[in-house]
């Protein structure tokens, strides 16, 4: 599609930008996804599927000659210089300016939140020299990588680069992000990187998230292994962990709605609940029917709480931001319900904020003053901490609002019993949030300002935003 478009209006690879729809979209699948810049993708909630079901196949926009005006630009770049100072001098950052997110599979198994086989376990499927593979450096060894960065972007992220070995060699990929590794490695199943990487491609190419993608065919596999799906049911292709070749198959049976995959396209937990029964049970997704990121939640009780109770199904608060700026003591237990409560409602909003944006989070890893001193040399305003994380704030509330008049309640505010289950090995073994999950969202919602049994935002909390229009839109 971004050929072809270039192509017909007569524009060079970085003359213009397409961000289009495939055959996911095409096909209202429900996780659509929209991709441009070879491989840049919106995924979650299924943008794609809004686009297609308004036959939209593409948005082009051409390259301007015209300059933004800025206050102090001078200022600006020597901020913008500060942080990449910054970056270089730490170390966890300098991990992701030189490697991006390549180091999320091995580091992910060494921290036990590698998900893996539709979390049936902790334990990577193959042995150390299978983990090795999927390493930065053995991949920007063996993938013979030419760097593809974001627009005037320093970091050593996004490549470009060559399938070794294996069936799908000599094939020209995007480097994947951790989380196509994740979903197209481990949770399948699968030791192989260069098939990994080719799926990680695929999924772009038809236009769906990968993400959900991932959890999907993982919830096929442990369905096929159990014999809860037979091969007829599959359409005839071996869905056993590790099926490379088959997975590719069945994804293009989703992007097109055909067989097994027209029932699959609804996502994953209306698909677990069609099929019913014992596979009902295996399937990773919030009540809300959105998947998780690409990690093992049931280590990271924080992030999962945060994932469950957000109103787009992934994280709104995050990891990153300093718990000085919150007045928050150092966490000693993450498994700690109060203090997991406290964190994600202490710091929501900053990833809303930093998006609002259009800034890169392993640029800026949500240092809000570094953030908040840009916008002032950029506007000439005189914009503080207390603001941006009204902004922040005013966006959750917003989203909190839509949500419940679109008939969302406090119940969807959970995951799914995979999703909450009790690791059987690995550093959480024992160890689930299901128990404790419902007082933890009270105490979240009477935190936020919400009504503790709905979590409905109460009308001070919204008027308290300037939303007193939607303070009146849910209470009269």
């Amino acid at each position: 599609t971004e050929d072809a478009i270039k192509a017909e209006l007569g524009k060079k690879e970085h003359e213009m930008s397409v961000f289009g729809i495939g055959p996911a979209g095409e096909h209202l699948v429900k996780f659509a996804a929209i991709v441009g810049d070879r491989g840049h993708v919106a995924a979650h909630n299924g943008p794609g599927a809004v686009l297609g079901s308004k036959k939209l196949k593409a948005v082009a926009v051409a390259r301007g000659q015209n300059r933004i005006p800025l206050k102090d630009g001078e200022k600006l770049s020597t901020l913008a210089k500060q942080w990449i100072d910054n970056i270089k001098a730490n170390p966890g950052m300098l991990d992701v300016y030189n490697w991006g997110t390549l180091q999320g599979v091995v580091g992910g198994t060494k921290a036990g939140w590698l998900p893996i086989k539709n979390y049936t376990t902790n334990i990577f499927p193959g042995d150390a020299a299978a983990l090795s593979k999927f390493s930065a450096e053995n991949i920007r060894a063996t993938f013979n990588p030419k760097p593809h960065p974001c627009w005037a972007c320093q970091m050593h992220h996004c490549h470009i680069m060559t399938v070794p070995d294996g069936q799908y060699a000599g094939q020209t990929i995007e480097e994947p992000e951790y989380e196509g590794f994740s979903a197209w490695g481990p949770v399948i199943g699968n030791t192989d990187v260069s098939s990994a990487a080719v799926l990680a491609n695929e999924v772009d190419r038809l236009g769906i998230d990968t993400n959900e993608s991932g959890w999907l065919i993982g919830f096929v596999m442990e369905c096929y292994e159990k014999g809860l799906l037979t091969k007829k049911d599959t359409d005839g292709l071996e869905m056993n962990w590790g099926n490379a070749e088959a997975a590719r198959q069945m994804l293009h049976k989703v992007a097109n709605r055909q067989g097994l995959g027209n029932i699959l396209a609804d996502g994953l937990m209306r698909a677990s609940q069609k099929l019913g029964g014992e596979a009902a049970k295996l399937a990773i997704y919030t009540k809300k029917g959105n998947s998780p990121r690409g990690h093992d939640h049931r280590s990271n009780w924080s992030e999962m709480f945060d994932t469950c109770t957000s109103n787009t199904g992934t994280i709104e608060s995050t990891s990153f931001v300093s718990r000085k700026l919150f007045d928050m003591p150092p966490m000693t237990d993450i498994f700690s319900p109060e203090q997991i409560v406290m964190k994600v409602g202490k710091t929501k909003g900053t990833m809303p904020f930093e998006d609002s944006l259009g800034v890169c989070m392993f640029n800026s890893r949500t240092d809000m003053p570094a953030i908040i001193e840009a916008i002032n040399a950029a506007t000439g305003w005189d914009f503080t901490f207390q603001e941006a994380m009204g902004v922040g704030r005013r966006a959750v509330n917003l989203m909190r609002a839509f949500n419940i008049r679109h008939g969302l309640t406090a119940e969807n505010d959970a995951p799914s019993p995979r999703y909450s289950s009790t690791p059987v090995d690995g550093m959480a073994k024992g160890k689930s949030i299901a128990e404790a999950f419902p007082e933890m969202r009270a105490k979240y919602h009477e935190m936020m300002g919400w009504d503790k049994e709905t979590g409905k935002p109460l009308p001070e909390t919204l008027k308290g935003l300037g939303l007193d229009k939607v303070a009146k839109d849910l209470w009269g």
